[in-house]
This record gives structure tokens, C-alpha cells and sequence, in this order.
């Protein structure tokens, strides 16, 4: 992977919308993390075309009481007549949302991520 330095921007709503649809989970944290959406940045791509990027949250907010670093959620991504042809994967580190990750399994990487409709969270 090489990762590619932005000026760090707001999330898109697309952005948020995946990040939240990952985070719809019981799991401890998951609450957490959800209050960070409004602080988190884009600060770098995973390559120039890349829907993937990093992310970086600010100090002064609150970490996640689940601060296991890695991989926070994960899920399937569908086309619309439901065959797999992805997953999305939110990293966390600190406490902190760290990137969004989109694994494809197509032949053509996606120009963007998916829908949250797309996203079958297990």
C-alpha cells in the first residue's frame, strides 16, 4: 500500500455514512467511535485513485473505551443483485478511527466506496 499525504478535509458524507453503517454493532466502543465522526479527517489516500484513506481524529477527543489497535469492524459489500464483490474494513488506533479500508474483488478497483445500502454488516 502506499499511502498518499492530503490536506486533511472533513469526511465526505460518504465517508460517514459507511463509517456509521460499519460501527451499527453491539460491540463495546462502537458507541464511542460514533462520536468521532464529526471530528475525524481524511489525511491521506491509499494511492492516487483510491477510495481507501486514513484518518485522523484529534487529541482532545474523547478515545474509544475499546482502545484495541487494528481492526475495529468489517463487512461484506454486495452488488445490487447480492453477489459479493468486496468488503470494507474501519482501522482504529488509540482509541482513535484510523482508516477505511475497500477491498475489492472485482477486475476494475472501485473510483469510490460503496453505498452504505451495499454494506451487509454480519
Amino acid at each position: 500500500m502506499s499511502v498518499t499525504p492530503i490536506q486533511p478535509r472533513a469526511l465526505t458524507d460518504l465517508e460517514s455514512g459507511v463509517i456509521t453503517k460499519l460501527l451499527a454493532t453491539s460491540r463495546a466502543g462502537a458507541h464511542d467511535y460514533l462520536r468521532q465522526i464529526p471530528y475525524a479527517q481524511v489525511v491521506a489516500t491509499w494511492g492516487i485513485g483510491s477510495p481507501s484513506v486514513d484518518l485522523a481524529v484529534p487529541a482532545e477527543v474523547v478515545a474509544a473505551s475499546d482502545s484495541t489497535d487494528g481492526i475495529f469492524a468489517s463487512a461484506a459489500v454486495t452488488d445490487r443483485g447480492g453477489a459479493p464483490i468486496g468488503e470494507v474494513i474501519l482501522w482504529v488506533e488509540h482509541g482513535r478511527l484510523s482508516g477505511i479500508e475497500y477491498a475489492w474483488y472485482t477486475d476494475e478497483r472501485p473510483q469510490a466506496l460503496p453505498e452504505p445500502s451495499q454494506i451487509e454488516v454480519l
